[in-house]
C-alpha cells in the first residue's frame, strides 16, 4: 500500500508541506479561498479559534491596565505622510479609496464617480490615525500613561497570499501606548513581549524564541522592533508577532505632547504592538501531522467529542439518553477556570466517516459509545496526539476525574514535542562554507528535508543580510534576548561579533 492511501491528507508533509498546509486547512474546514482575491472566510470551526485567541489575549491586556478602543478603518492620505519611514514602509501594500459614489454609464454598468478631496487608505496598521485622536486626548502628565488597545481587520494588498499566513485582509489586535518616559515605555514594549511569548507557551504549545529584529527588519518608524519567532515542521521560521518601542517619531509626526509635572512641554514615548489570525496558520504547521490538523486543548475550537454507536434503532434512544447526560456532567468539568467544551455528534453518518471528520479537525479527544459501553458504564477513548489505533477504556467515574489532567498532558506533550524538533534543527555554525551548505537543499526534489535555524556570529554588517538573501533566501530572523552571550567572529566578514543571531528561511 502506498504511503498516500495510509494518510488522511495528501500530499504528505515530506512529499509537498506548502500543498500539505492547504490540504490540512481545507480538510479540517478552518476556512476556505473568498471571491475577493487574497482574501479568505474563516469558518466557524476556524473562528472558534480566534475567539480563543482573543478571549485568552484580551484578559491579559486587561489584567496589565489595557483598555479596548476602536479607531476608523479609513485613515487619509495625509496621516501616513507625516511619518516618512512608515509611509515608505507601506506604501506598496496600501489599498485606496478615491470615489463616494457609483452611477450607471451609459452601458448600465456601475462606474466610480463623486472624487473625494483627499484619497483614503484602507488600514494597514492604525498609528498614525490613533496617534491623531491620542494629541486630542493628552495634555498632561496626569493624562499618561494611556494605554489602548483595538480588535480589527486590516488591508495589506499582498501579491503571494495563503491562508491564514499571509492574506490580504486580516484579524488582528493592535496595541497602543503613550508613556512619560523612555523607561516606561520600553519597559512596555518589553512587557507586552513577554506576553506573547507565554501565550505562545501555555496556550498555543509553540515555543516561540523573542528577540529584536535588525534595522532592515525593523517596523517602519519604530526605534526598535521585538518578535517571537517560532520553527515550523518545514523547519522554516514563521513571526508570530511583534512589539515596537516607537520612541518619540510618532509622537512628533502626530503632535502628541503633554505638559509635565514641571509645567515644561514635552512629546510622549509610544509604543505599539500586535498578533494576528497568522497565529492560526502558525498552530496548523507547528502540531499538525498527515492525517490532519491537532489542536492543543488549551485554545481548541472544542476539547473533546462524543460520538454515540446506532447501528440498532431499538438502542437508539438509549445510548443518545446516556451520551447527552455525560455531556452535561463532563460541561460542569473545570478546566483552567472555563467548562469543558463538548460535542455531542449524533450526525446521520457512518461511523469511520465521523471519526475520521473529526481526526482531521484536530478535535483532542473522541469518546465512542455503544449499547455494550453503556452496560459496563465504561467509554472508549482515543487522543488526538496519538494514533488511532491507540484507544483506552475508561469508567464512567475515570474518565470524568481523569479527563481535566488527560488534557493537560495532551497539551505539554505537545509543546515538548515542538520543542524537541526545534532544537533538533538549531545548529550554531561557524563558517560561511557551513553556512551555506546547511541551508543548500541536498535534495532538489525535496528541499524541505534541509535547514532549520543557524546560530551564527554577525558583525552588524546589513550587507551580509542583503547577501544571504539574494543568494540563499535566509533572513536573520532575531537577535535572541535569551541564552549565552558570547562573543565571536562574524564568519562573513572576520568582524566581531558581540553574539550569535537566529538566520533562518521564513514565512
Amino acid at each position: 500500500m502506498s504511503q498516500k492511501l495510509k494518510t488522511a491528507i495528501t500530499p504528505t508533509r515530506e512529499e509537498n508541506y506548502p500543498e500539505w498546509y492547504q490540504q490540512v486547512v481545507r480538510a479540517s474546514d478552518l476556512a476556505e479561498n473568498s471571491p475577493v482575491r487574497g482574501c479568505m472566510v474563516i469558518k466557524p470551526w476556524g473562528y472558534r479559534l480566534w475567539e480563543n485567541i482573543k478571549s485568552h489575549l484580551d484578559k491579559k491586556f486587561k489584567e496589565t491596565g489595557h483598555e479596548n478602543a476602536y479607531f476608523p478603518l479609513l485613515i487619509p492620505l495625509s496621516y501616513l505622510e507625516k511619518e516618512a519611514g512608515h509611509v515608505e514602509g507601506f506604501a506598496k501594500e496600501c489599498a485606496v479609496v478615491t470615489h463616494h459614489r457609483l452611477e450607471q454609464n451609459e452601458e448600465g454598468k456601475l462606474v466610480p464617480a463623486g472624487p473625494l478631496e483627499e484619497p483614503l487608505i484602507i488600514r494597514p496598521t492604525s498609528e498614525t490615525i490613533i496617534g491623531e485622536t491620542f494629541a486630542r486626548w493628552i495634555t498632561s502628565y496626569r493624562d499618561l500613561p494611556l494605554k489602548i488597545n483595538q480588535w480589527a481587520n486590516v488591508v495589506r494588498w499582498e501579491m503571494r497570499t495563503r491562508i491564514f499566513l499571509r492574506t490580504t485582509e486580516f484579524l488582528w489586535q493592535e496595541g497602543h501606548t503613550v508613556h512619560a518616559t523612555r523607561e516606561e515605555a520600553l519597559e512596555e514594549t518589553l512587557q507586552m513581549l513577554h506576553i506573547y511569548e507565554e501565550f505562545g507557551h501555555k496556550i498555543l504549545g509553540i515555543p516561540f524564541i523573542i528577540g529584536e529584529k535588525t534595522e532592515s527588519e525593523r517596523f517602519p518608524g519604530a526605534v526598535s522592533t521585538y518578535t517571537i519567532e517560532g520553527m515550523m515542521q518545514d523547519r522554516k521560521a514563521l513571526q508570530g508577532g511583534t512589539s515596537h518601542f516607537l520612541g518619540q517619531n510618532f509622537s512628533k509626526a502626530s503632535n502628541i505632547r503633554f505638559r509635565n509635572d514641571a509645567g515644561e512641554e514635552e512629546y510622549g514615548w509610544t509604543t505599539s504592538w500586535g498578533v494576528s489570525t497568522r497565529l492560526i496558520g502558525a498552530l496548523i504547521m507547528t502540531h499538525s501531522d498527515d492525517d490532519g490538523l491537532i489542536l492543543p486543548p488549551r485554545i481548541a475550537s472544542s476539547h473533546l467529542v462524543i460520538l454515540p454507536i446506532l447501528h440498532k434503532e431499538e438502542s437508539r434512544g438509549e445510548v443518545l439518553s446516556y451520551c447527552e447526560k455525560l455531556q452535561s456532567e463532563l460541561k460542569a468539568l473545570d478546566y483552567h477556570g472555563q467548562e469543558i467544551d463538548v460535542i455531542l455528534d449524533d450526525r446521520d453518518l457512518r461511523g469511520g466517516e465521523k471519526t475520521w471528520n473529526w481526526i482531521k479537525k484536530g478535535i483532542p479527544i473522541r469518546l465512542e459509545i455503544g449499547p455494550r459501553d453503556i452496560a459496563e458504564d465504561k467509554v472508549m477513548l482515543t487522543r488526538r496526539d496519538k494514533t488511532p489505533k491507540e484507544k483506552a477504556f475508561l469508567t464512567r467515574d475515570e474518565l470524568l476525574s481523569q479527563l481535566p489532567g488527560l488534557l493537560d498532558e495532551i497539551q505539554e506533550g505537545l509543546y515538548q514535542r515542538a520543542l524537541a524538533t526545534r532544537d533538533a534543527h538549531t545548529v550554531k555554525i561557524d563558517t560561511k562554507e557551513e553556512f551555506y551548505a546547511f541551508f543548500t537543499p541536498k535534495n532538489k526534489e525535496r528541499p524541505e528535508i534541509h535547514g532549520g535555524f543557524a546560530l551564527t556570529h554577525w558583525s552588524g554588517d546589513p550587507s551580509v543580510e542583503e547577501k544571504v538573501k539574494k543568494d540563499l533566501g535566509v533572513t536573520i530572523r532575531c537577535i535572541p534576548l535569551r541564552g549565552e552571550k558570547e562573543e565571536g567572529t562574524c564568519p562573513f566578514t572576520g568582524k566581531p561579533s558581540p553574539q550569535r543571531v537566529i538566520f533562518a528561511k521564513s514565512y
